[in-house]
């Protein structure tokens, strides 16, 4: 269990304020004048040694991200660019930083800003968030008027002007290139890498693009140190972390805790536990519904952390954990997933495109009874076919769910499936379309 002073999120719950004199009482804007004066380098260095990585979903180291922003700035300025998109179903983590931890992520801005060479920040935040948006917005007048953000922020001779930009509730302007498309006013599609956004971002200039929670936990890094942060948590996956627990438990929440927590004891001790007690859990989905499933075996002993998740053939993404009881129909809960897919897809890739809505479809047909055994390994195909060739990790993200359902609940399916196609009341155009295929495949 994370001791209390260890803990940097000490209003998770505004027990004690949002306002900005609140949060100067809590320690934010202590010394941060002091450690912009240390030097971009030290402040970088700094990042890498305590070894964060992103909270975002992909875990990238963050010191390195930063360091990939040139050294020197040319004709073209650098910009910082925080992913406050937040659509991962199931994640709801940075929506209660925006509300009542403004400032740790205000004053994150400046420090990665100044270490950067960015003296602009965009906040994309997701439009849904519209009253966290007036928050916020609130904080950074706040901020403004303490003379921490504009000419000389917080008396450290750098200038930085923070700017809030809605989103219209895209789920792929989570991709940082699709938000940075979004940002610049067109379509939210993801672009094709190289040039990365460190080189060639928003407006075609150097821009790093980082998510709420990793630069919210930078200023206490750095006042607190490398060494106490990589002290917590396992090595490679250090600090706390933010866990969202929804689904079948008696007490929803999020916590802060230590990176490499069990998953059990997240669930037992934070979330009140699994509705029905620990042997009634079916499977855990642990990082947000992109992320594959977890069966209850596996459940028993897995640590949240990305390299333990990612040995089990899962991930730790934005660390949104749903927990499913066998009270539920795990096939239609991965159908409900995939058709989320199917209809937050961009379109820009064909694989992506056509192929969410057959796993969709088919899962629908599987959850019905009205599936073929062939239509298993045509599922699994369709998921390999989709992974790693579209242009973003999204579309990759909307075959896992389905490999893992496959993976640990094939029996399950299998007893819902049937040697021929059934005869049905009435036509279902969709089920005739694949099943034709199915069949022109086969033959």
């Amino acid at each position: 269990m994370l001791k209390d002073e260890d803990r940097i999120f000490k209003n998770l719950y505004n027990d004690l304020g949002w306002e900005i004199d609140s949060a100067i009482k809590r320690g934010d804007w202590f010394q941060t004048k002091d450690i912009i004066s240390k030097g971009k380098d030290f402040i970088i260095k700094e990042i890498k040694n305590s070894e964060l990585r992103g909270r975002g979903g992909a875990g990238f180291p963050t010191g390195l991200k930063l360091s990939f922003a040139p050294k020197e700035v040319g004709s073209r300025p650098h910009y910082l660019v925080i992913n406050a998109d937040e659509s991962e179903p199931g994640t709801c983590k940075d929506r209660d930083i925006l509300r009542f931890e403004p400032q740790k992520l205000i004053e994150g801005c400046l420090i990665t800003s100044y270490a950067i060479s960015a003296h602009t920040c965009y906040i994309y935040i997701r439009g849904e968030y519209f009253r966290e948006g007036q928050r916020l917005q609130k904080a950074i007048d706040e901020a403004y008027e303490k003379n921490f953000l504009g000419k000389n922020a917080c008396g450290s001779g750098w200038d930085l002007d923070i700017y809030l930009h809605y989103g219209a509730g895209a789920y792929i302007c989570g991709e940082e290139t699709a938000l940075l498309e979004s940002l610049e006013g067109n379509k939210g599609l993801p672009r094709l890498k190289p040039p990365f956004p460190a080189l060639v971002g928003l407006y075609g200039c150097p821009t790093i693009v980082n998510n709420v929670e990793t630069v919210a936990v930078i200023p206490t890094i750095l006042k607190k140190g490398a060494k106490w942060f990589s002290s917590l948590g396992k090595p490679k996956n250090t600090g706390t972390k933010i866990f969202c627990i929804s689904g079948n438990v008696n007490n929803p929440c999020n916590v802060e805790e230590e990176m490499g927590i069990p998953l059990k004891d997240l669930i037992e001790k934070h979330a009140g536990g699994v509705v029905g007690g620990w042997n009634n859990l079916q499977a855990v989905i642990p990082g947000g519904s992109s992320m594959p499933l977890l069966p209850k075996k596996l459940c028993d002993t897995i640590t949240m952390d990305f390299d333990s998740l990612v040995k089990a053939k899962s991930g730790l993404g934005t660390a949104g954990v749903i927990v499913i009881n066998k009270d539920q129909d795990i096939i239609k809960c991965m159908a409900r997933i995939a058709r989320f897919y199917k209809h937050e897809s961009c379109g820009q890739c064909t694989p992506c495109r056509e192929g969410c809505g057959w796993m969709w479809r088919i899962l629908e047909r599987m959850a019905n009874g009205d599936a073929t055994y062939k239509e298993i390994d045509l599922l699994q195909d369709v998921t390999k076919q989709i992974e790693g060739h579209t242009i973003c990790a999204f579309g990759e993200g909307s075959a896992w769910p389905v490999q893992g359902l496959i993976r640990h609940f094939r029996k399950e399916i299998e007893k819902r499936c049937h040697e021929e196609p059934l005869v049905k009341k009435k036509a279902n155009i969709p089920y005739l379309i694949d099943q034709h295929l199915l069949e022109k495949d086969s033959a």
